[in-house]
């Protein structure tokens, strides 16, 4: 259920984030500061502010909040799975293109023909175009329209799709298909 090449990932960029801010002692050095006279008494440091106990108490839980919000949503959102329909010896399903795609996750049988019909309804420029690397297509979608492609996963494992950006993602799960015995 966990992936642990994410929480990794997230564990490295939250230290490279670290090693890179500038230190606190460098923000505690004492500049000189010429004022003009008129600007009454001549300060060198910073005057602290106090805030209220429930501001401060609001913000750290709000920051809690959208940190919470933020695993949840790349590391522990449900996707939508679901198979393919055939029709004509022709794997077909229909994907909904609003801010992101629903489904998400596509099951087929390796080996045969898949019709993936795109319906988009979100005006973002972000997904106006699906990128299926593994089978070197990108396709354009029109807005309010259905744009299909067909597409052949040769092998059983995992093909991703993502948006132009790379941002909203989706998977065809290719199965190996099942030889009957008899």
């Amino acid at each position: 259920m966990f992936n642990t090449q994410k929480i990794i990932g997230n564990l490295v960029g939250v230290g490279i984030f670290l090693a890179l801010t500038p230190n606190v002692a460098l923000s505690q050095i004492e500049h000189e500061v010429e004022m003009p006279a008129s600007a009454g008494e001549q300060t060198s440091q910073f005057q602290k502010i106090e805030q209220p106990l429930g501001l401060k108490i609001a913000v750290a839980l709000g920051g809690l909040g959208l940190i919470g919000a933020e695993l949840w949503w790349f590391m522990f959102s449900k996707t939508k799975s679901q198979k393919a329909q055939v029709e004509r010896g022709i794997q077909s399903v229909d994907i909904l293109v609003d801010g992101g795609y629903n489904p998400d996750r596509i099951e087929v049988r390796a080996g045969e023909p898949v019709k993936l019909n795109f319906f988009r309804k979100d005006p973002s420029s972000c997904l106006e175009q699906v990128l299926l690397p593994d089978f070197n297509k990108a396709l354009d979608l029109t807005l309010n329209q259905t744009t299909s492609i067909e597409i052949v996963p040769e092998k059983p494992g995992e093909y991703n799709f993502t948006c132009g950006m790379n941002m909203y993602r989706g998977v065809i799960k290719a199965e190996a298909t099942e030889v009957s015995q008899g």
